[in-house]
C-alpha cells in the first residue's frame, strides 16, 4: 500500500510551480497496483500541456519520492 502522507508531501514540493501558473494538483486515490490518481485542477486542467506536465513532472517527482508507485494518471 503506498504512503499517502509521502504522496501528500511529494505533491506539495511541486504544487507551487503549478500555483505559480495558475494550475493546482489535487490527490485523489491511490489503486492497489500502485498507480496514483490525481486531478488537476485551475489552469491545469484544460491546458495543451496537462499531458506532459502530469507524466514529466509530477509522475517522475512522485516516483522518486514514493516507493511503490507505478504511475500517476489524471481523474476528473
Amino acid at each position: 500500500m503506498l504512503d499517502q502522507k509521502l504522496i501528500e508531501s511529494a505533491l506539495g514540493d511541486i504544487r507551487p510551480a503549478l500555483q505559480a501558473d495558475g494550475g493546482n494538483v489535487e490527490f485523489v486515490d491511490t489503486t492497489d497496483d500502485g498507480v496514483v490518481l490525481v486531478r488537476l485542477q485551475g489552469a491545469c486542467s484544460g491546458c495543451p500541456s496537462a499531458t506532459m506536465t502530469l507524466k514529466m513532472g509530477i509522475e517522475r517527482h512522485l516516483m522518486a519520492k514514493v516507493p511503490g508507485i507505478t504511475a500517476v494518471e489524471a481523474v476528473r
